[in-house]
């Protein structure tokens, strides 16, 4: 599952680092691509889609919507 998520928080590569690797930590095979500049988060997983929302969150993040 493909999931594309907007992350107005993210200001620069370190918080894109910290969501990666707080996705990694539930999800070790995830792809995680994070576009500091478009400010998103785009994730290929086989976890549940509210996982990786929690997670974000749980790394301090705001997800646009949610």
């Amino acid at each position: 599952m493909a999931l594309k998520l907007k992350v107005p928080d993210i200001a620069c590569d370190q918080c894109a680092a910290k969501i990666t690797e707080s996705i990694h930590v539930m999800e070790p095979n995830a792809l995680v691509d994070v576009d500091v500049q478009d400010k998103t988060v785009t994730v290929e997983t086989s976890a549940a889609e509210e996982s990786i929302k929690q997670v974000i969150v749980a790394a301090g993040f705001h997800i646009e919507g949610y």
